[in-house]
């Protein structure tokens, strides 16, 4: 499967209208053309929209074995310290669905850091922001962080808070993000 390629749906699948949010059904036999598959989620053209589909659904979108890609689970709790690289790597493949530069580069993501507590638990606070504050992918966006840094060893919970000061702009994304997206 590649980017532009059409695909008929197998089976009816949930989805979600970009940039809106709001939950939809696409229906089996329906065409939709794949525009990105990063960050375990697929991101597709259906009837002049585009829609994001879980990587738990992506045999609905006839793609099945490796390059299906299931939410991560939570680990149990594990004594130790957390490692702040492997936080920024997996925030890394974290992506708004429209843009195909995850959520690092774009600039969004402006503080992460660790808070061990009295319990010797290992919580982790994200400050973030979105390209536009009335995004309706914001809450998806969030709940992917969330879950992917759940998945980080010895990460017993995160508090993702969306803010939009500083308003996000694009002297934020790295030289790469622009480079990947034409902007140098």
């Amino acid at each position: 499967m590649t980017i532009g390629d059409m695909i008929t749906v197998i089976r009816d699948v949930d989805a979600v209208l970009i940039p809106l949010g709001t939950p939809v059904m696409i229906p089996k036999g329906a065409e939709v053309q794949m525009t990105q598959e990063l960050g375990g989620s697929y991101t597709v053209a259906v009837n002049g929209n585009l829609a994001r589909v879980e990587g738990t659904d992506a045999d609905a979108l006839g793609i099945t074995g490796s390059e299906t890609v299931a939410k991560p689970e939570h680990q149990p709790v594990a004594e130790g310290p957390v490692s702040k690289d492997e936080l920024w790597n997996v925030l890394k493949t974290c992506y708004d669905p429209e843009i195909p530069v995850n959520i690092v580069d774009l600039g969004l993501v402006y503080d992460c850091h660790v808070v061990e507590t009295d319990e010797g638990n290992n919580h982790v606070d994200i400050l973030m922001t979105l390209t536009a504050p009335g995004c309706g992918m914001g809450p998806f966006i969030v709940d992917d962080v969330r879950q992917k840094v759940l998945s980080v060893a010895n990460v017993s919970d995160v508090h993702v808070e969306l803010v939009f000061d500083p308003p996000w702009d694009r002297s934020m994304m790295s030289d790469e993000a622009k480079l990947q997206l034409g902007m140098f």
